[in-house]
């Protein structure tokens, strides 16, 4: 018989633009053949075509494992699996290098619609239809293959909200809150166009420089192949593969607050850009994230940022006139702004993105009642907070586990100072300090990036992006 679903497309399509926290939907695409694309079964599409690999290592250190600290290899999949099966076959490949018991490896990010164009065909193995957003499909989605220890560094995206679909193996997911931004230390260093990331290592919490993560609530969950996770509009997610393989497949949902978003990304683009590229090339610092090619010019910058405040009032006004044609809710704007997200690779955005509104307030518990969790909706809970002997934070059960912690940086100094006044002696300034100070030395002296942390906070950058706006209005 025919595989009936628990929530029709509407209702589904309902749940995940009303819903302000992490959820898991079962029994949803039992039916997809994107269910059944396992390493063995892709590596058989892509015919012996390689694909990149980010390769890290499975020690835990105090510092997150950013893609600036990664190494890279091309390779089959054939050869991945191979290597995540310890074969001695390994050991003239391109994994050669790098011991399985001591990397991980990640294919992430990777089009569907770009390592499969010359297979059209199967975009329709996936088919978020059901979940209310008919149209797409694979075409508009990314596939991950990870081998255990793979992981993305805690941080939030800027546009849109995220449905994750689980293929092959389990993904442990850490999941924070919004509101906890200020406890994640949140930097955009490396730079990389809607990713926010966190300071902190979630997996080892470094609470000496970092204490505030203490204050953070964390909600775990372990997905398992066949289910979808709903992350919501600005969910901070740190993600780990726990399986010796795993797939997943995502698709990120426009929504109408990402046209304010890319005015936000816009005015960090440039201040980023701008600070980062005055300084000595020779000192070394991997700024920019791999998936971003080049630091753009100034001029490219500002014309972005005209480009998104032009398209974010015509949005505006698009708005009002249909609020006065007509009171429904459910309208749809289109937009050519890029649909989503990091990669900006020729060929990979879809030509025009239905944009859909999500209110990012936080619901009432009536409006809770409304949502029909249960066996086939399954809430992401916060984890309970048991201190261990090292100060973070550890839970674990059969299905969820945890280390977490919180905390915010405007620039932590190790002493307090006096407020400088200016003045033409340099030297009497820089050592008016309070009396219970040691003179400062090189360890505490601000950073290009303890600047750039301040300026662009994701605080500071919407009052920026706000007050910009409404001189455009004038």
């Amino acid at each position: 018989g025919e595989d009936v679903k628990p929530f029709t497309p509407e209702k589904t399509k309902e749940i995940v633009m009303s819903l302000q926290q992490p959820a898991v939907f079962c029994n949803m695409v039992g039916d997809w053949p994107a269910l059944h694309w396992n390493v063995k079964y892709l590596s058989a599409l892509l015919e012996g075509r390689t694909v990149q690999f980010r390769l890290g290592l499975k020690t835990v250190d105090l510092v997150p494992q950013f893609e600036t600290s990664c190494s890279y290899v091309e390779a089959t999949l054939e050869e991945f699996l191979a290597w995540s099966c310890g074969q001695p076959s390994c050991l003239s490949g391109p994994f050669s290098c790098y011991d399985y018991s001591k990397y991980w490896a990640y294919a992430d990010y990777k089009y569907i619609a770009r390592i499969f164009e010359d297979k059209p065909e199967i975009f329709q193995d996936v088919r978020w239809s059901d979940f209310g957003f008919p149209g797409r499909s694979g075409k508009e989605s990314t596939l991950w293959i990870g081998s255990e220890g793979a992981n993305t560094p805690c941080h939030l995206d800027s546009y849109g909200c995220n449905l994750v679909m689980q293929v092959q193996g389990r993904k442990r997911w850490h999941l924070f809150p919004p509101g906890d931004t200020s406890f994640l230390y949140p930097t955009r260093i490396p730079y990389e166009e809607s990713s926010i990331f966190s300071k902190v290592n979630i997996a080892n919490p470094d609470l000496k420089r970092f204490p505030e993560f203490r204050n953070s609530t964390a909600h775990v969950v372990t997905l398992s192949p066949g289910q979808v996770l709903l992350v919501p509009r600005h969910w901070w997610h740190f993600v780990e593969s726990i399986d010796p393989v795993t797939v997943s497949i995502n698709s990120w949902i426009e929504l109408d607050a990402d046209h304010e978003a890319r005015v936000e990304e816009a005015i960090t683009r440039m201040l980023v850009c701008a600070i980062k590229s005055a300084e000595n090339p020779s000192d070394g610092d991997l700024w920019l994230n791999p998936t971003e090619v080049e630091a753009t010019s100034h001029e490219i910058n500002l014309l972005y940022l005209n480009e998104a405040v032009s398209a974010y009032l015509r949005c505006q006004e698009t708005s009002v006139s249909g609020q006065a044609r007509s009171s429904s809710t459910g309208a749809e704007q289109r937009t050519n702004t890029s649909c989503k997200r990091k990669r900006r690779e020729a060929g990979c955005e879809p030509e025009g993105c239905t944009l859909l509104t999500q209110d990012c307030s936080i619901p009432k518990a009536e409006e809770l009642q409304k949502i029909p969790f249960g066996p086939h909706l399954i809430q992401v809970l916060p984890q309970s907070h048991k201190t261990n002997v090292m100060g973070a934070v550890a839970v674990k059960s059969d299905s969820q586990d945890l280390h977490e912690n919180k905390g915010e940086h405007f620039g932590n100094l190790n002493c307090k100072r006096k407020r400088l006044l200016m003045s033409n002696d340099c030297e009497t300034a820089a050592h008016q300090m309070d009396s219970d100070c040691s003179p400062c030395t090189s360890q505490t002296a601000l950073s290009t990036n303890d600047l750039l942390d301040c300026l662009v906070n994701p605080r500071v950058i919407s009052l920026v992006a706000q007050l910009l706006l409404e001189r455009r209005r004038m």
